[in-house]
């Protein structure tokens, strides 16, 4: 019987094991610090603890690593890592080095679910949710090959799968992800958790976290939403709007709405008026994302026009409009297109590094 990993134990659970054989509380945190903040793969390395402790440990639990199956780079610089899990599945995640920031966009879990019509990662359907250790550590394999004086200062949850349908690993993620003391340290105003509109868990997220909320819209009217998101038939436009005016926002944190735009199916001016009423009186900004085509959709990209034509309409009545520009896209790694058939990244092949890696990012290759 496989040892548990002992990086999916709450701190609590942590303590109580190291109190049931007399050890002091606070090497709960001296542990947690070697496995988020420094890497360590072993409890060997764990030289402030005793021999007698390090051997405890080793024989009751273990330490995860993701094997990193694959790494391609863009010519835009961003970075696609292919991961490979315990029990064979598959996932990846996305580096995306910008002018003052480093963000990694992760996966919650392997596929999804959701079926939403756009997305990539629909196509493979939900294989399973992801255990905290395996959200974290893509987070601690990305940062690996990183070259000196380079961090991540941002994190996304807008990989596979719906971050809220495997809420308790998510929220326990986030939780080591922020934590300061023990965890990785990155700050719950630099976290963005992306969402099709559970409402319930949104309800609890917003109650237990202070990480930025994403809404993934996509539609002004329940009919086209139903379409492109059969989520909507259980949450409609109504509920989760109404949702979004009572969710206890920080002061100066807007909710962001995320709008995929579809080439003549949803960014008509009648579009651009009643997404702006929906939106009213709600502390927003809009994301505007130019759809990123994949094998198996065919949907196609408006014109840059079109695009600016939208944003246009929704400045002027009085939003914040931000334009997402595709980011990776020649490695399938842009948004909606991540995805893994039988166990190769789109247009990667397994153990393969496609593209040259910026040499002021990255220092090895896997």
């Amino acid at each position: 019987m496989a040892k548990p990993n002992i990086k999916d134990l709450y701190s609590q659970e942590l303590r109580d094991w190291l109190g049931s054989r007399t050890e002091a509380s606070y090497r709960a945190q001296q542990i947690q610090r070697w496995l988020f903040q420094k890497g360590a793969g072993s409890f060997l390395e764990m030289t402030n603890l005793s021999s007698g402790l390090r051997g405890a440990l080793e024989t009751e639990y273990s330490i995860s690593r993701l094997n990193t199956l694959s790494r391609s780079s863009s010519l835009d610089g961003t970075v696609k890592f292919l991961f490979g899990l315990a029990d064979g599945l598959s996932i990846e995640s996305v580096l995306i080095p910008e002018t003052k920031r480093l963000t990694l966009c992760i996966s919650t879990q392997a596929g999804c679910g959701f079926g939403c019509a756009f997305c990539a990662t629909a196509l493979m359907g939900l294989k399973r949710s992801l255990r905290a250790s395996e959200i974290v550590d893509q987070l601690l394999e990305a940062r690996r090959p990183l070259a000196a004086g380079k961090r991540i200062t941002h994190v996304v949850l807008m990989g596979m799968g719906e971050p809220l349908a495997n809420y308790n690993q998510t929220l326990k993620a986030v939780n080591i992800l922020s934590d300061a003391d023990w965890g990785i340290g990155i700050s719950p105003r630099r976290i963005t958790l992306s969402t099709v509109g559970l409402v319930p868990q949104m309800k609890r997220l917003m109650e237990e976290t202070h990480v930025n909320l994403a809404i993934s819209l996509h539609a002004t009217t329940d009919e086209l939403r139903s379409q492109l998101m059969p989520v909507n038939r259980k949450y409609p436009l109504p509920e989760l709007i109404d949702c979004c005016r009572s969710l206890p926002l920080p002061k100066r944190r807007r909710i962001t709405f995320e709008y995929v735009m579809l080439r003549g199916v949803n960014h008509s001016a009648e579009d651009a008026r009643r997404l702006s009423e929906l939106l009213n009186g709600i502390r927003a900004k809009i994301n505007l994302i130019p759809f990123n085509p994949h094998p198996g959709s065919s949907y196609q990209r408006p014109t840059r026009d079109e695009i600016l034509q939208f944003q246009d309409s929704l400045q002027a009545r009085g939003h914040q409009v931000n334009v997402r520009e595709p980011r990776g896209d020649d490695i399938q790694a842009a948004c909606g297109q991540l995805s893994v058939v039988n166990g190769e990244t789109v247009r990667g092949k397994v153990l393969g590094v496609r593209g040259t890696p910026d040499p002021s990012l990255l220092t090895t290759h896997p």
